[in-house]
């Protein structure tokens, strides 16, 4: 699988446009970032973390989530996802994340990622 260990981390980040927003993700109808948005800058974290580090051939893919989604970003805002490897066992990755703006959090959770074969999985 490669050599990932604990503590790795990666931070990406997002300046909320119309796109990134709940009404244009259909998950509410107010222009803020989306919960489904934040996910997916949480993932885009956890791949960014373990980049480099998996075997030839290999992929990870994301196969559980938890979020709680704090507070509302506006669009024009610049949020921050940090994505941690919390443990690794066998071809599961476990993260934390925290998506920032400026030094409130906006959202925090856990997400689980599995490598897999990129191959065989397509």
């Amino acid at each position: 699988m490669g050599d990932i260990s604990a503590g790795r981390d990666a931070t990406v980040r997002l300046v909320v446009g119309e796109g990134d927003t709940a009404i244009a993700l259909g998950s509410g109808d107010v222009p803020v970032l989306a919960t489904p948005r934040i996910l997916a800058l949480a993932e885009e974290a956890a791949v960014a973390a373990i980049a480099g580090q998996l075997a030839p051939g290999d992929t990870s893919v994301g196969v559980s989530a938890e979020i709680r989604h704090l507070q509302p970003s506006p669009i024009g805002s610049t949020v921050e996802a940090n994505a941690a490897v919390v443990s690794v066992d066998e071809r599961s990755i476990a993260f934390s994340f925290t998506v920032r703006m400026g030094g409130e959090i906006v959202a925090e959770g856990a997400h689980r990622r599995v490598v897999v074969a990129r191959e065989r999985f397509v």
